[in-house]
């Protein structure tokens, strides 16, 4: 038996048998009841996710431990029906995070999804948004909401996924270590206390490492939260800080030659050009909240300030840097950002409504330079050169949002309304030599969403909802045009889209078992896509008509007091309605190779599943076993080639130690059978090293300690 297998199988036997140990010594439980989780996003005030008239998932904070890590949502989002949250296996590049098949056109950061942490926006004014510094070692839950109703958030079609942290009730104090193949390691501590009648306190810190699972992946990355709660009868404030520090090295997609001689290899340009990321980043925000007790029952004030650091080092060959337009293979971003977010909400008898009004601004400073140095033999590559590129970028949002919620009898309750904004971005190039690129583009957008709940039987709820998404190009997207001349495509538009979507949920009289089942269809014009890829610069277009339809099941179910299953299906058929041109590869000048109506848009996926069975016989003590799967993955608009379907299997354990108060030892294999698979890909990638290889069998051990 090889070292790593003994290890594994004695390390889980020894679980196991304390596990075993520890339930001779203790009697079991008695069983409690599930409560339905509350929700805030999507809704004027908190309320049940049974009685919200659309598609919204929860994942709470045992179901977030359990993934082991803490590092980021992709360890347990698989649990929410229509999200497709995947790890590149690359932390020099954020989640793959895509929703009903929008966002999935990224091949960087998140788009088309609104991304907050405790009502404090992670997405920028112009549409892009980072899901790195979340704090989810102090969460509570994890909130994601998918359809029309994401429209009240702003401009971004496809959902919101919201982290909402937890209250500081008593003293808690933990310290914990990770440890997992491939060199991962990991240190973390939380404190949270009372300091008065007034004042409470959380701090969370984390300390990352992991040298990857193919050559130059390795990452550190530290991350440090904290939360000071204030509270003087009626009044509640609440100041959240953060701040990230991660480099990572970055070993590329793979081609499909490469990905089938050997998943587990790192393509040469990366070793050649020191491919690497930093980035560094600091937020500070707070939100106060009064209760008035009257008519007007509550107001609020959210405002939050940032600054977002990243350098980047690519493998862009020095020819290709020859070409006077090109901006070279170093990125340096500076970003600076803040804003404020005020409402008021009133209760009548049988209404409520909330009336705000948003604002938002973002500043970048970004350079770019040649990734190398001298000529000849000695030439130098992977390092920062001359300056091929400097200018600033802005954008800012101002939004009005109202939203009514009023009973209509007993059993019928009507939901409306409506985010009305303009965005402006615009471009100072000051880097003259290559061709100016300034240029600035405004945008309006009014986006209505309507849902009627109907309480059928105590247990049965029916809903049915409509909206009107707006997603508008980032900053990125409007950097150059699609002819490869200088300047910024102030002719691209934004895609709009109307969504539908109709439901039902279903609870047991005893809370025991759940259903949630959503239809949905989103019929979207304009919609963005890639144009060209020429000279280091991307250029997008709109290319018609898409649609996306589907189906959403989401299952749970507790029997015999410990047993629980778990059950998330997805069907999706995202797809173009329009024929257009698209680019075979790079560098490409003009689109030649035509998408035919019915083709798949890229990075989505038909069919996915995940299922969870696990034993649960209290004082914190868990056996359980997850199993995620997913059909093919197109890998670009012309539907070339496509990312197998494959289906993984992890089993977890988890172990108190001396009572419900004790340590917690924990451990996880994750691809429990080596599968090989594409863990995401790389859409319309020009080099065509779309794939991601998905990370072989795995293991986590960790211990945390309650100090």
């Amino acid at each position: 038996m090889r070292p790593t297998a003994r290890f594994l199988s004695h390390g889980l036997a020894g679980l196991l048998a304390g596990l075993a140990a520890t339930l001779r010594a203790q009697p079991a439980p008695a069983a409690e009841p599930a409560l339905e989780p509350l929700v805030v996003t999507g809704s004027v005030a908190e309320l049940r996710a049974f009685d919200a008239p659309y598609a919204i998932g929860t994942v709470d904070e045992e179901a977030l431990r359990a993934g082991g890590w803490l590092v980021d949502l992709s360890e347990s989002l698989a649990a929410v029906p229509g999200l497709s949250v995947l790890h590149r296996g690359n932390h020099a590049q954020d989640l793959q995070v895509s929703s009903r098949g929008f966002g999935a056109r990224a091949g960087f950061g998140v788009r088309g999804l609104r991304l907050y942490t405790d009502g404090i926006p992670a997405t920028m004014p112009d549409g892009s948004g980072q899901v790195s510094h979340f704090d989810l070692l102090g969460a509570q839950r994890v909130e994601v909401l998918r359809g029309p109703f994401s429209a009240l958030y702003g401009h971004g079609s496809g959902g919101v996924i919201a982290l909402v942290s937890a209250p500081v009730r008593e003293r808690r104090a933990e310290a914990g270590v990770v440890i997992g193949s491939h060199g991962a390691r990991q240190l973390r501590g939380r404190y949270e206390a009372p300091l008065d009648e007034r004042w409470d306190l959380r701090a969370t810190a984390s300390a990352f490492e992991t040298d990857g699972f193919r050559p130059h992946a390795g990452a550190r990355r530290l991350l440090g939260n904290l939360r000071l709660g204030w509270h003087d009868g009626a009044d509640r404030m609440v100041v959240h800080a953060h701040a990230l520090h991660q480099k990572a090295d970055d070993p590329l997609g793979l081609t499909r030659a490469q990905y089938e001689d050997d998943p587990g290899q790192t393509t040469p340009q990366a070793l050649d050009f020191d491919t690497r990321k930093t980035t560094r980043q600091r937020q500070l925000g707070a939100q106060w909240r009064r209760e008035h007790g009257g008519v007007l029952s509550e107001t609020a004030l959210t405002a939050y300030l940032g600054q977002r650091e990243v350098q980047q080092w690519l493998a862009v060959p020095p020819a290709a840097q020859a070409n006077p337009t090109h901006s070279g293979g170093v990125i340096d971003l500076d970003r600076r950002y803040h804003g404020l977010d005020a409402r008021a909400v009133w209760r009548f008898a049988s209404v409520r409504w909330v009336a705000g009004i948003a604002w938002e601004h973002q500043r970048d400073r970004r350079k770019g330079y040649e990734n190398h140095a001298g000529s000849g033999a000695g030439q130098r590559l992977g390092v920062t050169g001359a300056l091929r590129r400097n200018e600033v970028n802005a954008a800012d949002t101002t939004d009005l949002y109202t939203q009514a919620e009023v009973d209509l009898g007993e059993r019928v309750v009507a939901t409306l309304g409506l985010r009305a904004g303009r965005l402006r971005q615009r471009s100072d190039d000051r880097f003259l030599a290559n061709g100016d690129d300034s240029g600035h583009a405004r945008f309006r957008y009014a986006n209505p969403v309507a849902g009627l709940l109907w309480r059928a039987t105590p247990q049965w709820n029916l809903y049915a909802s409509v909206g009107r998404g707006f997603e508008a190009p980032t900053l990125n997207e409007l950097a150059y045009r699609g002819d490869g001349s200088g300047g910024f495509n102030d002719t691209l538009d934004p895609q709009r889209s109307r969504q539908l979507e109709l439901g039902a949920k279903w609870r047991a009289p005893d809370s025991a078992a759940g259903l949630d089942v959503a239809l949905f269809r989103a019929e979207t014009r304009d919609e963005l896509a890639v144009r060209t890829n020429t000279g280091g610069r991307s250029s997008y277009a709109n290319v018609g008509r898409t649609v996306r339809q589907g189906a959403e099941l989401a299952l749970h179910w507790r029997w015999q007091r410990t047993l629980q299953a778990r059950l998330a299906l997805t069907w999706l058929d995202a797809t173009y309605r329009d024929a257009f041109l698209a680019c075979d590869g790079a560098p490409c000048t003009e689109p030649t190779v035509p998408v035919a109506p019915g083709n798949r848009i890229a990075g989505t996926t038909p069919r996915s599943a995940w299922l969870e069975l696990a034993w649960r016989p209290g004082h914190g003590h868990e056996l359980a076993a997850e199993w995620r799967a997913q059909g093919r993955t197109a890998v670009d608009d012309v539907n070339s080639d496509f990312a197998a379907g494959y289906g993984v299997l992890a089993l977890r354990s988890r172990v108190r130690l001396g009572g419900a108060s004790g340590p917690e030892l924990f451990a996880r294999i994750d691809n429990l059978f080596d599968r090989r698979h594409v863990g995401s890909v790389i859409v319309n990638e020009g080099n065509r090293r779309y794939f991601e290889p998905g990370a072989p069998r795995r293991w986590t051990l960790g211990l945390s300690w309650p100090l």
